[in-house]
Formats: structure tokens, sequence, C-alpha cells
């Protein structure tokens, strides 16, 4: 058998062949579509009504509301009342307003590993930390999936991305993410297929491999892939997927597989990490960053605001209170998330120090809600992306970090260092 990788396994399953080479143009089968408020039935349903057709299968369409949620405005009510409407018509699975799709998705059990999916948003890779192949298109091309349940798709080369040894305390996969903007580049994955593998990484929760997968688009790639194990699918599990019949101890790539490259990186080596207005490659050491006064300090987005982040930020909080002038806001991925949190006693940590909880939603990071940045403001943020005006006024300033680094500046009123405040772990 010729060695493969693993996107390579997942795509030629798609397309019901036993092998496909990269850069072949291939029609796969879709295992599942996602869609939201913004980019979904507002858009895709005047493509169908034109095409005269329905969806190839409603119980292969997952509709998730999120980015106009909690719709505190005329559009963002007029749009989410049409995405309820359009949920009762079609008849598909709907999550309305149970937090951000990109964890929503997994966390109610709609991924499993060797899946072909497609999502209509930029952070659907975040898919490939359960070992399915996932990536975002855009509302045309997913109404031509949820009519015909298929997709051409050319078959990508793999970029390995390994992290050997361990992460050092206050060390996390934001970190690791920023780390690789800066190395690499935001077009450091080329559209190919990003997978992440080593020590570092099988050590990591699921939690931290979504962030890992999610910001595979800051890279340019077009999915970022983790291998499952045993870890994904005890998550999995937990979750209420369908796991029989599952091959996952296949989907792994292969030892000499053909790559387009390889990069090696030692993880103990990896220090606390921010990027600078306005890129996610404007990345360095925090300990190395300009002593940066800030105003806001924000924790939100499907890859900054999940519960372990909500954890991390509380760890470094605990017995502090945010500095004066500062505003923390923080917008739990989830509701499941944030009940978890809030029975644990995490967001209490953060409420007693200042914060303000904020709707599970995309919100500010996406441009949405009534917190968006203001002028001259300067944010440090635990979202994937701080383009200029992306989160408000274009005068804003916003830095990267993880959700220590976030929490610690917020604590200390400047961008900082997050190691000298970890006192202690919060149980999970």
């Amino acid at each position: 058998m010729m060695a493969t990788t693993l996107a390579q396994k997942i795509v030629a399953r798609a397309a019901g062949l036993d092998h496909v080479t990269p850069g072949d143009v291939i029609t796969c089968q879709v295992d599942l579509a996602m869609i939201h408020d913004s980019g979904g039935p507002r858009r895709v349903e005047p493509i169908l009504q034109d095409l005269g057709v329905g969806l190839f299968d409603k119980d292969k369409v997952v509709l998730i509301s999120d980015h106009f949620v909690p719709g505190d405005t005329d559009e963002g009510a007029r749009i989410l009342e049409l995405t309820r409407q359009w949920a009762k018509q079609r008849q598909v699975a709907f999550h309305d307003g149970e937090g951000i799709c990109h964890v929503v998705l997994p966390e109610k059990g709609h991924l499993k590993p060797g899946m072909l999916v497609v999502g209509g948003d930029s952070h659907s890779p975040t898919g490939g930390a359960f070992g399915a192949y996932m990536f975002g298109v855009g509302a045309t091309e997913m109404a031509g999936v949820l009519a015909t349940g298929e997709i051409w798709l050319k078959v990508p080369q793999t970029i390995l991305i390994e992290w050997q040894n361990q992460l050092s305390r206050g060390v996390t996969a934001k970190d690791i993410m920023l780390a690789l903007c800066g190395k690499l580049g935001m077009d450091g994955g080329q559209y190919q297929a990003v997978e992440y593998t080593g020590e570092a990484i099988a050590a990591l929760s699921m939690q931290e491999r979504m962030t890992l997968s999610n910001m595979a688009a800051e890279l340019g790639g077009q999915a970022g892939l983790i291998g499952p194990d045993e870890t994904t699918l005890a998550f999995l599990k937990q979750a209420g997927a369908a796991l029989d019949g599952v091959d996952w101890s296949s989907l792994k790539t292969d030892a000499d597989a053909p790559l387009m490259a390889r990069h090696v990186f030692d993880a103990a080596t990896l220090t606390p990490q921010v990027a600078a207005p306005h890129s996610p490659a404007n990345s360095g050491p925090v300990n190395e960053a300009p002593k940066t006064n800030i105003q806001v300090a924000y924790l939100g987005a499907c890859t900054g605001a999940k519960y372990e982040d909500l954890r991390n930020a509380a760890a470094i909080i605990k017995g502090n209170r945010i500095a004066s002038g500062v505003e923390l806001l923080v917008a739990p991925s989830s509701v499941q998330d944030q009940t978890r949190a809030a029975n644990d006693g995490i967001i209490g940590i953060l409420e007693d120090a200042g914060a303000k909880i904020l709707p599970n939603a995309c919100g500010i990071c996406a441009g949405y809600g009534t917190h968006r940045l203001g002028e001259d403001v300067t944010c440090i943020s635990s979202t994937a992306r701080n383009f200029k005006g992306r989160m408000g006024a274009a005068s804003s300033q916003v830095w990267l970090g993880s959700p220590f680094t976030v929490a610690a500046s917020a604590v200390a009123g400047y961008i900082t260092d997050p190691r000298p405040f970890l006192k202690e772990e919060i149980a999970a």
C-alpha cells in the first residue's frame, strides 16, 4: 500500500476512491454542512429558490445562531427570526443561542473522525481537532453543497508541524499558534492541509487542540488536522457522538507519506506570546513586548473563551482586582461551557474581580454587538484576529494573547507576562 497522509485518507473516502494524489481534482460527498445565522439562511435560501431545489439531506445540515445573538438591534432581531423560521421550514438540527458554532458543533456530538465537513465560516477548520477534514466556504458554494451534497476539492498537500517535548506552565495552544503565525506567516499554510503532531500536541486537551485547528485559518491553511486518539474519543463519547463503526485507529499520516513541508519545534522553549496590531503574524514573546497600557481586556470568541480558557484566566485573576481604568469583558464560547464554569466557581471569580459577562456569541470578535471598541482604545484579546477595525473603531489597537496573558494584563493594567501571576491552578 502506498503511504498517505491523514488528509488524503479522509478525502479519498469522501470521493469513494481507494487512493488520491495531491493535486488531483475530485468530487467529494459531504458528510455534514454547518451554517450560521450570518452567512446561512438569509444568503443560501434565495439561491436554493432560484435553483428550484431543497436540501440534499436535512439530517446532514446543522444550523447555529451565534453572530446576531442576542438580537438586540432591529437588524439582528430580523435576521434571527428569519433563521428560526428557516430551521422550522427545512427541519434541520438547530442550536439557537447556545454558543459559537465552532464550539457548539463538537460539544453537541455532530463531529466524528474521518468525516468531510464544510462550514459557512472561515474558522471551520476547528473541526480538524477531531480528525475530521473540515473547511470553510462562502454562501454560493454552500448553497451548492446544500443542494447536491457534493463539493469539488483539489486534493491537498500536507504541511506537518511537529511540537516535541512539553509546554511549560503558563504556555498554551494559543501561544503555539501565535508563534507559528510569527514564524511561518499568514500564508504559511498555502491553503493546504496543516497537520499538528508531536508529544506536546498529544498531551493537549480537546479544547486546546481546538485552538490549534481553529487558527489554521490564520496560517492560511485549508484545514487544521490532528489525528484522533483516546483523548478525542473520550470527548466525543461524552458529547454523545455516534461512534459505532468509526475506524479511527487508521486515521493517521503514515510515517513515510510525502509531505509538502515538515516543521519541527521544541515546545519546552516556547514562552507566552503576544501579537501586536494589526496582524497575528506580528507575534513575539510577551516579555519582549513594550509595556503598553490597555483600556479593555477581552476574553471571547471560539478561540479564547471555552471552559478551559475561562479556567486559565481565573487562575490568574483569583484574589485580584482588575486594574483601575481597565474593563474586562468575558463572552463565554457556549452556554454549556459557561454553565460548567459557573458551577465550578470560575465565573464568580471573574465577576468578583470586576469582569462583565457578555452573551454566548461571536460579539466584538466579529464586529457585532454593543461593546465594539471605541476610538483610540487599546485592547488585549484572546481572539484569533486583530485586523484593523475588525473589533471596532479603525483607530483602536488590538493585541492578541492567551487567556493567561489577557487576564494578567487586565490585573496589571498593561500587557505583561502571565507567569509571575500564576499562583495556583483552578481544579477542573
